[in-house]
């Protein structure tokens, strides 16, 4: 890591895997204005392109990344891209559901997973629950956006699937979310949890307007622990209401979005901290 500070970043508050280095973005210590102050990483929500670029390139020094995040292009679904270095994947570095993506534009996925060190995967937010997984030998790290509608329909189940590991043998970091008090939801939402796990009730409250409060973050443990993740840490910030940490697309539809990043350090960079 360089000697100046940290812009913007919380490395995850749990038990790392050897080798492996995970965390997340704050809104503070970038140079974006107005509604994307100040530390905004994300290229599609109407901040300026300078401004962007300069983020992420404070956010690449300032760790001491061994790569470029890998972006994705986030569409709420269960899609798992592999990312690989780019000499063995080709220019784009990266293969979603088998096949190379040719393009070099960022790959549409919610998910991505790499078993080799020096990628650096990476996953935005505002709201939504990113998921950090990673095998306890830190040879192979997945990383997931679990909105409730990723969440229901299974991203976090593909991701661990595609890590190709028994399940008893991962850990998973959970990063900031929006919490059960602020995250009102309709009947919808609750009904596509429980058709599949009626014990998903639990993660919702009835509330006064005849709706529900849902925590995802129970939800998201329900779906690991029923996968098998031996470990699961992290959890329990709220990006609604911890206003100057985080953004929060229910507080403010307008705003920047936060970036979880994992990735396996190369031999020769290994260090004890992030």
């Amino acid at each position: 890591m360089s000697g100046r500070p940290v812009s913007g970043w919380r490395p995850a508050d749990w038990q790392a895997p050897p080798g492996v280095r995970a965390g997340v973005t704050t809104r503070e210590g970038g140079v974006s204005s107005g509604a994307h102050a100040t530390f905004n990483l994300a290229a599609h929500v109407g901040d300026a392109p300078a401004a962007v670029a300069a983020n992420r390139a404070r956010l690449a020094a300032d760790l001491s990344l061994p790569a470029p995040p890998r972006w994705l292009r986030q569409v709420h679904g269960i899609a798992v891209a592999v990312e690989r270095r780019p000499e063995t994947a080709g220019a784009s570095g990266s293969v979603e559901t088998g096949r190379p993506t040719g393009s070099g534009e960022p790959p549409e996925a919610d998910a991505a997973v790499s078993f080799e060190p020096g990628v650096v995967l990476a996953v935005l937010s505002a709201d939504c629950l990113p998921v950090v997984l990673a095998h306890h030998s830190g040879d192979r790290i997945g990383i997931a956006h679990a909105g409730w509608r990723g969440l229901a329909a299974g991203v976090i189940d593909e991701t661990v699937a595609a890590l190709a590991a028994p399940t008893s043998e991962l850990s998973a970091w959970l990063g900031p979310a929006i919490g059960p008090a602020a995250f009102e939801v309709g009947a919808e939402v609750r009904a596509a949890f429980l058709d599949g796990d009626p014990g998903a009730a639990a993660a919702f409250a009835a509330n006064a307007r005849g709706r529900w409060q849902a925590d995802l973050y129970l939800l998201a443990r329900r779906r690991l622990e029923r996968l098998g993740v031996a470990r699961i840490e992290g959890g329990g910030a709220c990006t609604f209401t911890e206003t100057p940490r985080f953004f929060s697309y229910r507080r403010d539809p307008a705003c920047g979005r936060m970036a979880t990043l994992v990735w396996i350090e190369p031999a020769g960079r290994r260090r004890t901290t992030t």
